[in-house]
Formats: structure tokens, C-alpha cells, sequence
């Protein structure tokens, strides 16, 4: 048969394949030379070929069972997963993605827009002459009513450790889902930038009417609540919508490259940026399901918030600003093993 003697040509490739496998196997200090890594890759797209042919003629169950076995092999060694490296990734978020934020000009443009109109949105719905009737026109009159009401007493009062922890849960669901907004529709640039504009300001509307509420307690309420884990949710949200907005504007605006490649080539270099999102979000999460609503005073909370600005500014500034190095002193190489 004429199949039967085809695979049986091919035996010494099988060979070869379970050569290449072993080697392969041997543990990271004898990793594959780029030629033999792309002839395993060759090797294996043919063997998978063979298995078809052989299951296709029903040919005996050894060889199919041999076959299989060994594609499944060598499938494992191409595409198997990278262990978690520690000291990697700590090198990533602590000094790669700080640099990458510092220049990113679309992190700096999502930024004066979200805080631009905040500042904003937060002076309008505070004055009663600049425009009366803002915070109503945004927020609605249902919306007003039941920001009040919530706030109305002292949250968390009767809230014990399990409710926190499951409000953080909650807290961490809702507000990563704004930040994955933010960062979904900027892949089609003009309505990821309405996403962010409409938070920043329905945002800021918020802050500028609890400032002037009629009940000083539901102000008061208000802002011990959200004083504390602000930085951190807020910094988060806008590094979305600037990693959204670097991802739609890669597609639009390839520069030499297909859009497909570019699209795939930004969406690598925008993944730190967003696991830094996550953290902060994560961060934002434990700090409002816990200290937020506890009955600890309005100056630790503050305090808190304090720090953890500091901390941001320290980690995009202080971190992110380009550092020149001498001859005798360079920077150190991120681990590579």
C-alpha cells in the first residue's frame, strides 16, 4: 500500500522529531539552538500530517498510538506555557512600565482630558452662579436623590470583616469593568474618549455637589468614604483609557506595518500597563471595602491618600523619568533566566 510505505520513509523524521523533543526536554540550560527549534517546528507540522494519513488508512494501532503520542510531545515543547518569573516580572512593573507610562502620549493625553474635566465638571456642580443647574443636567434629579440617601448615614457601621471583604469583591468587579471600558472602547479611539470624558465628568459632578450638599452629615459621609482609596481607583481608570487609546490608535495609524501586526505588536507593549492598572484597581478594592467605611478617623483616611499619591507620583516620576548612565555605571539588565 502505498500510503503504508510512505509513513514508513518518513520513520527516520519521527526519529529525528523524538531526538529534537529530548533535547528539548532537557531543562533551560540546554535550550535549542533558533535552527533546530524551527526544524522541530517543521518536524512536527509534518508528524501531525502522518497521524491524519494513518488514521485516515486505519493502519495499526501501534503506529497510530506512536504517532500520537509523539505529536502530542512535540506540541507540548513548542508551545508549552512560561513558568512565572518573580523577579521578572517585579523588574517589569517597577521599572520597565513606569518608563513606558512616563513617555506614553496617550497616558498623558488621557490624563489632562480625565482630570481636566473633572476639575471642571467638580467647579460647575460647586458654584451656584457659574451654571445652577449642572449637577441636575448630569446627574440627573433620581441620580441626586439617591447619591443623598446613600450617604445619608455613616456606611459600614454594622458591616463586619466577611461583608468587607465580600464588598471588595464587588468593588473590584465594578470597577475594573469602568477601567475595561474605558480601555475596550478606546480600541475605537473617538468612543473610548466620550467613555472617559462622560466618567471624568459625571465623576466630577459628583464631587462638586457633595461639597456644597445641603446636609453637612451626608457630605461628611461622602467624603470619608471615598477619600481614602480615590487616588488609586482614579489613576487606574485613566491608565485604561490611555492603554484603550495606544491600542486604537495602532490600528489606525500603523506606521509601515499591516494593521494586524501592529495591532499585535502595541497589544504586547500595552499588557504591563494594564497589569499595573489591575494592581491599583486591586489596591483601590482593598482600601474601599475595608478603611473606607470603617469608623476610623477622616485624618487617617487622608493620610492614607496622601501616601498612596505620594506613592504614585514616586512610581510614574520619580521611576518613570528617563535617568542617564555613565560608561562605569549602567543600568542594571532585567533577568533573562
Amino acid at each position: 500500500m502505498k500510503v503504508v510505505e510512505l509513513l514508513e520513509r518518513r520513520r527516520p523524521n519521527w526519529q529525528e522529531l523524538e531526538r529534537l523533543c529530548d533535547g528539548a526536554q532537557a531543562g533551560p540550560s540546554k535550550t535549542l539552538p533558533p535552527a533546530e527549534v524551527s526544524r522541530l517546528g517543521a518536524l512536527y507540522r509534518a508528524a501531525c500530517a502522518d497521524l491524519a494519513l494513518a488514521y485516515a488508512y486505519q493502519l495499526p494501532q501501534n503506529t497510530v498510538q506512536y504517532l500520537h503520542r509523539l505529536v502530542g510531545r512535540a506540541h507540548n515543547q513548542l508551545y508549552r506555557s512560561r513558568k512565572f518569573e518573580f523577579a521578572r516580572w517585579t523588574h517589569t512593573l517597577l521599572f520597565e512600565v513606569p518608563k513606558t507610562i512616563f513617555h506614553d502620549r496617550c497616558v498623558q493625553v488621557m490624563f489632562c482630558v480625565f482630570w481636566g474635566l473633572f476639575i471642571l465638571s467638580a467647579y460647575l456642580a460647586y458654584s451656584k452662579s457659574a451654571w445652577p443647574d449642572f449637577a441636575e443636567q448630569v446627574l440627573t434629579a433620581e441620580g441626586i436623590q439617591g447619591l443623598e440617601k446613600m450617604y445619608e448615614n455613616d456606611i459600614g457601621t454594622n458591616r463586619n470583616g466577611d461583608i468587607n471583604m465580600l464588598m471588595s469583591g464587588f468593588y473590584m468587579q465594578h470597577n475594573t469593568g469602568i477601567g475595561l471600558q474605558c480601555f475596550a472602547w478606546g480600541l475605537l479611539v473617538v468612543p473610548g474618549m466620550l467613555v472617559t470624558m462622560f466618567n471624568a465628568i459625571s465623576l466630577g459632578a459628583a464631587f462638586g455637589y457633595m461639597a456644597r450638599c445641603p446636609d453637612p452629615e451626608t457630605s461628611n459621609h461622602f467624603f470619608e468614604f471615598v477619600t481614602a482609596h480615590g487616588p488609586f481607583e482614579l489613576t487606574a481608570i485613566i491608565l485604561s483609557a490611555g492603554a484603550g487609546l495606544r491600542l486604537g490608535l495602532s490600528w489606525m495609524m500603523p506606521g509601515g506595518l499591516t494593521r494586524y501586526s501592529s495591532l499585535r505588536k502595541t497589544a504586547r507593549q500595552i499588557m504591563p500597563v494594564m497589569g499595573a492598572a489591575m494592581v491599583m484597581f486591586f489596591m483601590a478594592a482593598l482600601i474601599e471595602g475595608f478603611l473606607s467605611p470603617s469608623a476610623a478617623p477622616y485624618e487617617v483616611k487622608a493620610g492614607v491618600a496622601l501616601i498612596s499619591s505620594g506613592l504614585l507620583a514616586v512610581y510614574f516620576i520619580v521611576l518613570g523619568f528617563p535617568q542617564e548612565t555613565s560608561k562605569n555605571q549602567r543600568a542594571p539588565e532585567p533577568n533573562s533566566s
